[in-house]
């Protein structure tokens, strides 16, 4: 019995690295100019800024084929003659027009440079319009590589979705492919057979009959949306209607489930932690930003992905991640993963987006304290911290949480248990949860639905904190090792001794934590220079070391 539950213990503990390895696969050791024109804002791409998209799109399931045009309206930042588009080199670009004129372009790779006739100038409002076709990238298993996952539903029915964070946009529609730029609004058109339904982001405006056995479902996005998060899927739905009463915004939030016929009964019971769930993190976060397009939960062929008001749900309607509990504390099994950390990306990765996905962790890392956040709230801070302070066995320490800038790669797969564990250690170090829930209200509202970068969010922590998070910063996110507290307590007659140092890279890393001592709270401030403190009449076994509001490593000798 014992053997069968390490083996059980041991797999658990390899599917949560697998899940918080979601995009980390196939890390190239050394990036080529392929990298740099996805990852970089070339002067090609800094001269405008997209302002709307109208993107419309024929899924031809049965032969895994697209086609389709997307009008790409900007503002023009700087004079220029040639920018830059990005779209996969297996789909063909058909012809760019622009005021009714065919517009050369070269490619490179998969970035597409589209030359004007004459000098665009700053200024001006323009558009072009992409004509595109052919097959696109298959998700060989979404979420975890991109592309679009062709499947068949229990009734052998067509269900076709799409999953691209990290890989690109691009792979399936013509863009400017970089997280820094979001249309203010978008126009989602999907063609589909009449016999299935399309639901992509947004509000549905119409759904047009075509004269050739599909019909057009117009989607309308009043929001800016990152390029990634655009979706379809399309398959058999039946759907499920309910609202939401908001206190923090007195108004209602339409809440839309769009579900696998058969499967209605479930997921109006799953579903349920929806409605606590959104309290929590308005409460905590500051109103959700994306009133005017809803919020929706989608039934997906894959396991989830956090699709702007269009949340890709496939966790089996069970609790857990796949049933199993990441954290192995039993904590885990009291919600839905995917239901909260895919929503809670609504606040962190969809209002709030990193500039880079170098600085990706601030999507993930604050995704997965929001899961701690919302056991907090419901079941306690135990709870929460059980939660929590198991996810450090998904945690390896051997790559940095932020990757390389300019040429779209992310850090390391620990940006979800360490970046979670490193935000709740700053919330341990500034010791005052006003202040605290103040920074994470305060970033919403100063970046809702913009974008940002780490020393965005560092520079606001240091001013409501009135600390210096410097340090702090670089040691859990630059540096991909564990700060290490060298301690050695002797203990005489009447009195224990500690001597204490921080070892680690950062050189003027000075974290402050708490130390027990028969039961009362005392603050140490190490520094890498050894420091000492006597205890009078205290015991070595009574003095205890806070590893459950930190995240270090303790060295006791």
């Amino acid at each position: 019995m014992k053997k069968i539950t390490l083996l059980l213990f041991v797999f658990i503990a390899m599917l949560s690295l697998q899940t918080l390895a979601q995009l980390m696969d196939g890390k190239p050791a050394v990036f080529t100019q392929k990298d740099s024109l996805r990852g970089t804002l070339s002067k090609f791409r800094t001269c405008y800024d997209v302002s709307y998209y109208h993107l419309s799109v024929k899924i031809d399931i049965a032969h895994k084929q697209i086609s389709g045009m997307n009008a790409i309206h900007f503002n023009t930042m700087e004079d220029f003659q040639e920018l830059q588009i990005d779209l996969f080199e297996n789909l063909n670009i058909d012809r760019i027009v622009f005021h009714d004129e065919l517009l050369k372009f070269r490619r490179v790779y998969n970035a597409v440079f589209v030359q004007f006739p004459k000098t665009i100038t700053k200024g001006a409002a323009e558009k072009i319009e992409v004509y595109y076709s052919g097959a696109p990238t298959i998700a060989k298993r979404a979420p975890w590589d991109g592309g679009i996952v062709f499947s068949k539903d229990d009734q052998g029915e067509p269900w076709v979705a799409v999953a691209c964070q990290g890989f690109g946009a691009s792979c399936w529609w013509p863009n400017k492919d970089h997280q820094s730029d979001e249309p203010d609004s978008m126009l989602i058109s999907i063609s589909c057979p009449d016999t299935l339904v399309d639901i992509s982001n947004g509000r549905l405006r119409s759904i047009v009959k075509q004269a050739d056995g599909y019909h057009q479902f117009n989607w309308f996005v009043h929001n800016p949306i990152n390029n990634y998060d655009v979706t379809f899927n399309i398959g058999n739905y039946s759907h499920i209607q309910d609202s939401y009463f908001s206190k923090v915004k007195n108004e209602n939030l339409s809440l839309d489930y769009w579900v696998l016929k058969g499967y209605e009964t479930k997921a109006k019971t799953q579903f349920e932690q929806v409605k606590p769930m959104l309290a929590i993190f308005e409460n905590r976060f500051g109103p959700y930003a994306f009133y005017e397009d809803g919020y929706k939960l989608v039934q997906s062929p894959y396991l989830g992905m956090e699709h702007q008001s269009c949340v890709a749900y496939g966790n089996g309607f069970k609790n857990g991640y796949r049933g199993f509990d990441l954290s192995g504390s039993g904590e885990g099994k009291k919600f839905d993963y995917i239901i909260i950390h895919e929503s809670a990306h609504e606040w962190w990765g969809n209002s709030l987006t990193s500039y880079d996905i170098a600085d990706m962790w601030i999507h993930e890392g604050f995704g997965q304290y929001s899961e701690v956040l919302y056991l907090e709230d419901l079941y306690g801070k135990e709870s929460a911290n059980k939660y929590l302070n198991g996810l450090k066995r998904g945690v390896g320490n051997k790559e940095a949480v932020i990757g390389p800038y300019g040429v779209n790669q992310e850090g390391a797969g620990d940006m979800y248990p360490k970046g979670a564990l490193f935000l709740n250690t700053l919330r341990s170090v500034i010791h005052n949860d006003v202040i605290w829930y103040d920074i994470l209200k305060s970033l919403q509202e100063k970046y809702a639905r913009k974008n940002i970068s780490t020393n965005d969010v560092l520079e606001l922590m240091n001013e409501k904190s009135q600390m210096n998070l410097n340090a702090l910063f670089k040691q859990y996110l630059n540096v991909a090792s564990l700060a290490v507290l060298n301690v050695k307590i002797e203990e005489s007659k009447n009195s224990s001794t500690i001597s204490y140092n921080w070892d680690c890279e950062t050189s003027d890393f000075n974290m402050p934590i708490q130390i027990l001592v028969k039961g009362k709270t005392i603050l140490l401030n190490p520094t890498s220079n050894q420091q000492v403190i006597v205890l009078d009449k205290t015991k070595a076994k009574e003095i205890e070391f806070d590893q459950t509001a930190y995240y270090y490593q303790l060295n006791l000798k």
